[in-house]
């Protein structure tokens, strides 16, 4: 083997290899499972994307409803009898933004647009390998890796697409760098993580800032290789990961001052996934190496008031040994509530986990395959 084969080299050499003899599953029914309720606030419940492996149409789309405890699995293909490939190829980002719920299907090239009530299809927008979604002042932005990914060096930059959430639209795009990920709007300016993770060793290791004005690049962020993750806090400073090589450059968490636009701070911890709730970030780090073949994984939280790294972790051991492959989080803004998932072997349906803040499990349920990314659902009075 090559140093410099990663992990999505890897991963896409086993899809092509497999593709060809893959078939399409029967779409699953919903189901209903009772869970204990949650005490209403101003978030009603979430929903929870499913990514299902790739080239199988097995994205699904589950719901935790507070009020009732009921956890519905698979809503997505009873509501769309019509869509006889269920939701799709690869569910890779969800939001919610007013009246519509917008899951980004990746390697079926969309993004499903549906009512938040009913998930009811209103609309697909279609996207060229559309990776991660972000709202703000009555726009979606969609960043996408622009056609099928290519290994090397000459794969095309990537782009934001802005889309208006209301004729739901694409109405301007911006060229950003290469595979750009997650993204998120501080002051007026959209900052998008790019990557680089087909075109190793030579990485991208940029930020791209945009301005939301007159939707143009102002400016790249020199951070470090391989970007993924990008969150911001309440004082906007921004939270983001770098999956580093998979050899001697190790994942490690930055802290970007959006005032200055500099690094300000350097976690040395691994960060896979986080989810920034009330004055803390929860941090999931699950590492792989192409030296040991194996996965290091730990849980961290930071105090993002004083930008500490806390010696605690959030889960309780029993939940800890419990989880095989560690995969989305996304913590209840109010309660702080913290759901984990657990993706398994990545064949089968994965777990989700409730723990309270007070670090007691409230609940474990089996999930759809590879379950992923959740997206709480708030009382609004937002149209779009």
């Amino acid at each position: 083997m090559k140093k410099n084969l990663n992990f999505y080299y890897l991963f896409t050499l086993l899809v092509l290899l497999f593709q060809g003899c893959q078939t399409d599953d029967a779409i699953i029914p919903e189901d209903n499972i009772a869970l204990p309720p949650e005490t209403l606030t101003s978030v009603e419940g979430f929903y929870l994307l499913n990514e299902g492996n790739m080239s199988m149409n097995k994205a699904s789309l589950d719901y935790y409803d507070y009020e009732t405890g009921n956890y519905r699995r698979n809503i997505y293909s009873q509501a769309n009898p019509e869509a006889t490939l269920g939701l799709g190829d690869v569910g890779n980002d969800i939001g919610v933004y007013g009246s519509k719920v917008y899951a980004v299907i990746n390697n079926s090239n969309k993004i499903e647009v549906m009512d938040v009530k009913t998930t009811k299809r209103i609309k697909v927008i279609d996207v060229k390998n559309c990776r991660y979604i972000t709202f703000y002042n009555g726009k979606a932005y969609a960043s996408a890796y622009d056609g099928e990914a290519q290994l090397g060096d000459n794969s095309p930059n990537g782009f934001v697409a802005e889309i208006d959430t209301t004729s739901l639209s694409i109405t301007r795009t911006v060229k950003v760098g290469r595979q750009p990920e997650e993204m998120a709007v501080v002051n007026n300016k959209l900052y998008v993580a790019n990557s680089g993770g087909y075109s190793p060793p030579n990485y991208e290791r940029t930020i791209s800032v945009i301005d939301l004005n007159s939707f143009t690049k102002t400016k790249d962020i020199d951070v470090a290789i391989n970007l993924h993750r990008l969150k911001a806090d309440e004082d906007g400073d921004l939270y983001v990961s770098s999956r580093g090589d998979y050899y001697e450059t190790p994942s490690q968490l930055y802290v970007i001052d959006t005032k200055t636009d500099q690094i300000k701070k350097v976690f040395d911890i691994a960060c896979s996934n986080l989810s920034i709730a009330g004055n803390k970030a929860y941090v999931i780090g699950s590492e792989f190496s192409y030296t040991t073949f194996d996965y290091i994984i730990n849980y961290s939280v930071i105090d993002i008031k004083t930008e500490t790294l806390l010696n605690e972790s959030f889960l309780p051991k029993t939940i800890r040994d419990a989880i095989k492959t560690p995969y989305g989080i996304a913590v209840d803004p109010v309660s702080l509530n913290v759901y984990i998932t657990d993706a398994g072997d990545y064949v089968s349906p994965g777990k989700l986990y409730c723990i309270d803040k007070e670090g007691n499990t409230k609940f474990t349920v089996t999930t759809g395959d590879i379950p992923a990314h959740i997206a709480f659902k708030f009382k609004t009075t937002i149209k779009q």
